[in-house]
Order: structure tokens, then C-alpha cells, then sequence
């Protein structure tokens, strides 16, 4: 492909990007960027005004003095007119930065507001990819900013542009030759900005997982779940000589920029000034030999210097301009992702009953050849208590997502009341079922909402129903022991009260049971709970689900045995299937689990003569 095949490409992508983000900012805040755009026009004329009005001045002045009179009759036009656009121009500027400071603050509103809808449509399974999270951190990354200084370089290029016809056209009628000496010079200087605008932003596409690492150093030294274990490990150091390592990389790197820029820009600067000036001196001599007036020559002054100025300008704009839409074009490249998941028919079940098949379902994570589930196939009927044992690794969490369908399988087919996922409203679907994962939401919310958003809709402003469901969970008593009870601010980023793990899951379980799901999934819900403690909560939660088809993933065999039916998986496959004296008496890999948690849980401790066995462990 020829260069100028590429440089063509270049501009109608750039016009494209352009055209995309003004139609957006139209379409959001039309007022605003008409407002703007007038002001900017009303603006551009100026400069041309000002200059007539000085030449006119000081003609004036000239032929007053010629006549030897003091009076200023005949320069009071000039003066007020002079005086006028100076106003204006004063008032102009201002106003073109509130309007632009009004429209950067709707566009931050604007802009972060469709990335957040947009991330809530987009699947689960988008947010565990690496790329995917790269694409997330360019569109987030001071976009609004981004959107805002694209409208402002676009004015101001507008701007410019309506300033330097304006000036070329008066200094056509003093030297003719200004505009077509000075001009040609703007020429390279764009070119040299333009590659050097898309060249930054490569190196700043390329930064993104590096920038991610920064933050994530941040965070490891700065937020209250990780300081603890680096303060205990002495992990500081070696994370700030990393976080310094990375940083002084892009000063390094910034620096080289900087320099390059400030180069070229000295050298059009000198050029361009040089022009100028000997442009100037032309005039003077047609001055002299009286080929010019004076008037002649303090206009040509100011609308030469105001030409060369909005040359400069014009091209910094433009320049501005291409690298804010590259940086754009990350919101662009965002915005087009579309869910793969939850997209078709939508069927609904006359009425949710808790009917759940998996029929030769076979799974792999993207990117893996390893299948997580291989032809898993069994069947859960209404009301029934269904626990999932196995190693780790097995593929119960997998089977869970599935059910949650943040995935679909490759292979085989799940159903909900006889209907497949993947013709069914996903609303219907979380809206019928009741999740408790092993990473369940810690909101930094009062304890009251953090019970109501288990169904927010109906309870947010229903504090009496709250209440009934956190007495009905056993949640009461914990959270009246609280400092301002249902009104205390859970967490310690916002609020001043930080309850336990243990506590943290009894009202995420709490908040599970609050809206009327036909099925309740648990996945490792009660890891921070000792095994008396889960297996008095699991009673408890039993009568409260009492109809309700539950699946329950966990690895204590106390919890595990008072499910009605257990499934073991191994590798992906479903391998044994029963109740817990069934599997017990079978001798098979449940029975094998079991037995080396009951002996472990008969150790009265672990002392350096008789270390932990980490290989029989991992055998077992």
C-alpha cells in the first residue's frame, strides 16, 4: 500500500471518528454545542475587525496630526468601535470557557453513564478476559476529558481556520504575498503533528496493561484488603521498586516525546517568525516610499503576527484534534462490543417450578483446550436439595456459571422447566433464581440496603419487609447489635463499621432468600464460617427454602450430607451420584473424600515433628 494510499486512509478515518463523536455530543447536548459553536464563530471574526479599526485609528490620528487639530470628534467612531471589540473579545473568551466547562461536565455525566450501561449489558464471562479488561481501561481512561478537548480543538480549529481567511483576505489588499509565504510554511508543521499526535497514541495503546500494573500496585499498597498481608510480608518495598520501575519507564519514554515535539515546534516557530518579519520590513519600505500608509503598516503588523499566530493554531487544533479522537475511537471500540449471550428468543415458563437438566453438557473455558465438563448429564426435580462435591478443579463452579449462563456450553443442552438457556429471558432467569457465590457483593451501603438489594424493586421502600426477612434469615440480632442498626454504613471505605466474614455471608445469604426464586444456587457460600456455624445456618436455611429447588456447593460432608441427593465430579465428569449413606457405602471417590476429612478433622493440631502433608493432600 502506497504512503498515500495509507495517509488517505488516515484522514477518512480521522473525519469518520470526528463525525461519530460530534454527532454523539449533538445528539446529547445540542443547546450547548451550538452556543458553543457561535461563540467561536463570533470569535474567529474578531481578530479581522480589530485590525480595520486600528488601521483606521491610526489613519485618523495621522491625518489629525497632519492638520495640526486637537480635536477628537473624528476618532470618537474608531475609539467606541475599538473599544467595543476589545469587549467583545474579552467577553467572548470568557464565555467560550464556561461554555466549554458546561459541556465538559454534561459530557463526563454523558459519557461515563453509557460505559457503565454499556458494561451492564455486556456478558460475565467479558469481565475474566485480560484483553477484555485492557479495552475496558482505554475507554474508561479520562474519556470524557478526551471528548471534551475534541470539541474544544475542533472550535478552535474552526476557529482558526475562519480567522486566518478573514486576516488573509485584509492583508491581501497590503502585501499579497503573506498569505502565500506564510501558509506553505503550516504545511509541514501539520504533517510533522499529525504523525507525531498518532505516534503518542500507539505508544499509549500499547501502556495500557503497563498502566493497569501501576494501579494495581496502588492498590496493593494503599487499600485496607491487602495492606495488612504486604505490611506482615514486607511486600512494600519490593512493590514500590516495581511501581517506580514502571513509572520512571514512561517518564523516560514521555520525556523522548516532549522532546521531539518541542524540536519541531522551534523550528516552524522560527520559520514562521522569520517570515514574518521580513514581510514586515517589505511593508516598511512601501511605506517609506509612499506606496503604504501608516495605517497600512500597523495593520499589516497585527493581522501578519495574528496570521502567523492562528497558522500555529490551526495546526496545534488539528493536531489536538486527530490524537483526541484516537483516543475516542477506544470509547467507539468499546461501545460496538455486543453480548453473545442472552440475544434471540426470549421464552419464559407459564410458571417457574425449579426443573433443572443438564443434558450431555460438555464446557471449556475460552482460550482453553482443557474441558472444565464433559458430557455431564442428570436432572433435579422440583423442591430437591442437590449438593455438588469434588476436588478442586472439578467443575462445579463451571456448572454453576452455566446455570447462571454467564456462559453457554459447546456442547449439550441445559433447561430450566424443560426450556433451554439459551432461548430464555435472562431477566426471567436471575429473576426466578437466587445466587450466593463465593465472591458475593460486600456493599458499602447500609445494612438495610444491603439486605433490600436482594430485590430492590420491591424492597428498598418497604423497610417492615426488611426487617421480616432479616428475623426470618436470623439476621436480626446481629444487625440490631450494630451501632445505628439497619442505618449503619457497612464497610470501612465509606462507613465505620466493617462487620466479620462470617457476618458478611449471613447477609449476603440473607439478601439471597429475599426475592421469591424457584431455585437458590450456593457456591462455597459459608467458606468464613466455622462448621458448626454452617451447619446450624444450613439448617436454618433449609426451612427457609423449603420448596425450593437448591443447589449447594461445598466441601464439608456435614453440610454435604443433608442434602437429598449429592453429585461427585471428577475431572468434568459426573462420576457418582447418590445420597450421603449411599456414597458412603459404595467406597468410591466420595467415599475416599470423605473418609480423609474425617480423619483430618480428628487432628488435634499440627506440630513441626508431624508436618501438614501437603503431596497426600493433593493425591487424595
Amino acid at each position: 500500500m502506497s504512503a498515500f494510499r495509507r495517509s488517505l486512509e488516515g484522514v477518512q478515518q480521522l473525519v469518520d471518528r470526528a463525525c461519530w463523536a460530534t454527532r454523539m455530543a449533538w445528539s446529547e447536548h445540542p443547546s450547548l454545542v451550538l452556543r458553543l459553536a457561535l461563540v467561536a464563530l463570533f470569535r474567529a471574526l474578531l481578530p479581522a475587525g480589530l485590525a480595520l479599526v486600528t488601521r483606521g485609528l491610526i489613519n485618523s490620528v495621522v491625518k489629525a496630526t497632519a492638520s495640526k487639530t486637537d480635536v477628537l470628534a473624528p476618532l470618537l467612531p474608531w475609539l467606541v468601535l475599538g473599544l467595543g471589540l476589545t469587549v467583545a473579545e474579552a467577553v467572548g473568551r470568557l464565555s467560550q470557557r464556561f461554555l466549554t466547562g458546561r459541556l465538559a461536565d454534561e459530557l463526563d455525566v454523558t459519557v461515563a453513564s453509557r460505559i457503565l450501561a454499556h458494561a451492564a449489558r455486556l456478558d460475565v464471562a467479558f469481565f475474566e478476559s485480560p484483553r477484555s479488561q485492557d479495552v475496558i481501561h482505554r475507554a474508561q481512561r479520562d474519556i470524557a476529558t478526551h471528548f471534551s478537548n475534541f470539541l474544544v480543538a475542533t472550535l478552535t480549529l474552526f476557529t482558526q481556520i475562519l480567522q486566518i481567511v478573514s486576516l488573509a483576505m485584509i492583508l491581501a489588499f497590503v502585501e499579497p504575498l503573506a498569505f502565500l509565504i506564510l501558509s506553505p510554511l503550516a504545511l509541514p508543521h501539520l504533517v510533522f503533528q499529525w504523525r507525531t499526535s498518532k505516534r503518542y497514541y500507539r505508544a499509549e495503546h500499547r501502556r495500557t496493561a503497563k498502566r493497569r500494573w501501576s494501579e494495581y500496585f496502588v492498590s496493593l499498597l494503599t487499600d485496607r484488603r491487602y495492606v495488612p498481608e504486604v505490611r506482615v510480608l514486607g511486600l512494600a518495598p519490593h512493590l514500590l521498586n516495581r511501581f517506580r520501575s514502571l513509572m520512571a519507564e514512561f517518564r523516560d519514554e514521555n520525556r523522548k516525546r516532549y522532546l521531539i515535539r518541542f524540536r519541531g515546534d522551534s523550528v516552524s516557530a522560527i520559520l514562521s517568525t522569520i517570515a514574518a518579519y521580513g514581510l514586515f520590513v517589505r511593508v516598511v519600505r512601501r511605506v517609506l516610499q509612499s506606496m503604504l500608509t501608516v495605517g497600512d503598516v500597523a495593520i499589516f503588523a497585527s493581522a501578519a503576527f495574528r496570521l502567523r499566530d492562528a497558522l500555529e493554531a490551526a495546526v496545534s487544533a488539528a493536531a489536538n484534534a486527530v490524537e483526541e479522537t484516537l483516543y475516542i475511537s477506544n470509547l467507539r471500540e468499546f461501545l460496538s462490543l455486543q453480548p453473545r449471550i442472552g440475544r434471540g428468543p426470549a421464552r419464559t415458563p407459564y410458571s417457574a417450578r425449579g426443573v433443572i437438566q443438564f443434558q450431555n453438557v460438555s464446557f471449556a473455558y475460552p482460550g482453553s483446550s482443557t474441558p472444565a465438563l464433559s458430557d455431564v448429564t442428570f436432572r433435579i426435580n422440583p423442591g430437591e436439595t442437590v449438593a455438588l462435591v469434588g476436588k478442586n478443579g472439578a467443575g462445579k463452579t463451571s456448572l454453576v456459571k452455566l446455570l447462571a449462563r454467564f456462559y453457554d456450553p459447546q456442547a449439550g443442552v441445559v433447561l430450566f422447566d424443560g426450556i433451554d438457556l439459551r432461548e430464555m429471558s435472562l431477566d426471567y432467569l436471575y429473576r426466578s433464581t437466587a445466587f450466593i457465590f463465593q465472591t458475593f457483593g460486600r456493599y458499602e451501603a447500609s445494612a438495610f440496603e444491603n439486605l433490600a438489594y436482594g430485590d430492590w424493586r420491591r424492597l428498598l421502600n418497604d423497610r417492615d419487609q426488611v426487617e421480616q426477612l432479616a428475623r426470618c434469615a436470623g439476621v436480626s440480632e446481629l444487625i440490631q447489635k450494630m451501632p445505628e442498626g439497619y442505618d449503619t454504613l457497612l464497610g470501612r471505605q465509606f462507613g465505620h463499621y466493617d462487620p466479620s466474614g462470617g457476618q458478611w455471608q449471613q447477609i449476603a445469604i440473607a439478601r439471597a432468600l429475599a426475592r421469591p426464586s424457584a431455585l437458590v444456587i450456593l457456591d462455597e457460600p459459608t467458606s468464613n464460617l466455622d462448621a458448626e456455624a454452617e451447619y446450624e445456618l444450613f439448617n436454618r436455611f433449609r426451612r427457609l427454602t423449603r420448596g425450593r429447588t437448591t443447589i449447594l456447593v461445598s466441601h464439608r460432608f456435614a453440610t454435604v450430607s443433608m442434602a437429598d441427593r449429592i453429585l461427585v465430579l471428577d475431572q468434568g465428569r459426573l462420576v457418582e451420584e447418590g445420597t450421603h449413606p449411599d456414597l458412603v457405602a459404595k467406597g468410591g471417590l466420595y467415599a475416599a473424600l470423605y473418609e480423609f476429612q474425617r480423619k483430618q478433622m480428628g487432628l488435634s493440631r499440627c506440630t513441626p515433628a508431624t508436618p501438614f502433608d501437603w503431596k497426600a493432600l493433593s493425591a487424595s
